[in-house]
């Protein structure tokens, strides 16, 4: 099939963009084996970690708020998340009333995802307050980022749990990993500049690049996503390099970041605790300049 990757049309799977993440959930429970899956795939795909009964719980809330915003679609589909002819979502990213309403947390920080991160460090953790929910558009996507950028100031350990709230098929926009992009010799020119790089003290948005393939083509590795199913989870540090395929679909692809690290360990102060808010980046651009990406020869 064709999708949407960035500002060009790839065929999916291809070369340009496989679908070959692995499914790890087999390990779940086992410490050491998840440990050292992760340390040789660089992410963890767990399918079916959340019973879908409670996936749908939590989406069912997450449309109960957007309803209330009057960014649905009349629709008499249950838990459908069809966009009204010009969708304007509410903000949802750190909005404890609706990423701390008892269903949606249950799936972000409940008990079953504590005890993953518990096997994972082999420690007791803790999650940062804040949570990235999303709605995402139709027409829209993520560029290409690593979250060093936005939550460097913490635990090196950190790790980001991605959450689809329902079925993401490749045309709804799931997420896409740069496979070795955290670890391959290759990037280590990414990783010793743009990965340093602050998207608050530097003043930008964050995004590396608008073309996923401009960096595959130039450092290799490779692209890979799946069809991601309710209950899905995807787990992987703040190194890899990631983006999402565009939204070519009439509905709200709903998914959530959560991040969790050693308790023991330092937390970027600015995703924790009550009052934990969003980077101001706006006072710059969002993508990286061609001033920044020549300075850290990019």
């Amino acid at each position: 099939m064709k999708v949407r990757f960035g500002p060009r049309e790839v065929d999916f799977p291809g070369d340009q963009l496989s679908d070959e993440l692995r499914d790890s959930a087999a390990l779940v429970g086992d410490g050491p084996a998840l440990q050292t899956r992760l340390a040789a795939d660089g992410y963890l795909l767990l399918r079916g970690f959340h019973p879908a009964i409670e996936v749908e719980a939590a989406r069912a809330a997450i449309l109960e708020h957007l309803a209330r915003h009057g960014a649905l679609a009349d629709d008499t589909r249950p838990l459908s998340a069809r966009c009204p002819p010009e969708p304007s979502p509410p903000n949802m990213k750190g909005q404890r009333a609706i990423t701390h309403q008892a269903a949606v947390a249950e799936i972000l920080e409940g008990g079953r995802v504590r005890s993953l991160f518990e096997s994972v460090f082999a420690d007791t953790v803790r999650t940062l307050d804040y949570k990235w929910l999303r709605a995402t558009p139709p027409g829209e996507f993520t560029g290409v980022h690593a979250d060093s950028v936005y939550m460097g100031r913490g635990s090196p350990a950190l790790l980001t749990c991605w959450v689809p709230f329902g079925d993401v098929p490749p045309e709804l926009g799931p997420i896409a990993l740069c496979l070795g992009s955290d670890r391959d010799g290759a990037y280590e020119p990414i990783r010793e500049s743009y990965g340093r790089s602050d998207a608050d003290r530097d003043r930008y948005g964050g995004w590396l690049t608008l073309d996923p393939l401009e960096i595959s083509e130039r450092f290799g590795g490779r692209w890979s996503t799946t069809s991601f199913g309710a209950g899905d989870v995807l787990v992987f540090g703040m190194q890899m390099l990631h983006a999402s395929l565009v939204n070519a679909t009439d509905e709200y692809r709903l998914s959530c970041d959560a991040r969790f690290q050693p308790a023991r360990d330092p937390a970027d102060a600015r995703w924790v605790g009550e009052q934990a808010r969003e980077a101001k980046s706006s006072a710059g651009p969002h993508v990286a300049t061609s001033a920044m990406r020549r300075a850290w020869r990019v």
